[in-house]
């Protein structure tokens, strides 16, 4: 038997390339990265957060989260605004064009998961999301 064969962080790191890639594939269409596509969501659960915030939220460096910011900008998905407050701060908006897309984005990301999830069953399902919340602690 070959040693990563049974290797957790190997095995975890092909399922991550084989899923997150048909997921990439998936948003190409709308032009977005996986990334951008999980901002896009954090937006529309609350607009107006600031990019620090956001950033705490989904983990990210702030080096990484400006990229995406930038790029989401330039696509003509997010507003970034200065803080009336501190003008150093961003406040974070979609545009009507993200807003229209929610629905498309949502749906595909349900898709991704179901096919993600397609070969186990309800119990498996269950065990491998506990198992992966569990190993981010």
């Amino acid at each position: 038997m070959y040693y990563c064969d049974d290797c957790i962080l190997f095995l975890l790191s092909k399922a991550h390339q084989n899923v997150y890639g048909k997921y990439k594939k998936r948003l190409q269409v709308y032009g977005l990265t996986p990334s951008q596509h999980l901002v896009i969501f954090a937006l529309s659960e609350e607009e107006g957060i600031s990019a620090g915030e956001l950033g705490k939220r989904l983990t990210l460096d702030n080096a990484t989260l400006s990229g995406i910011l930038d790029r989401l900008s330039d696509g003509g998905w997010v507003i970034k605004e200065s803080s009336e407050e501190d003008k150093r701060s961003l406040k974070l908006y979609l545009t009507p064009k993200a807003k229209e897309h929610i629905p498309l984005l949502q749906k595909e990301t349900g898709e991704a998961n179901q096919e993600a999830l397609s070969t186990f069953g309800l119990e498996e399902k269950m065990l491998l999301k506990r198992l992966l919340k569990d190993m981010q602690r």
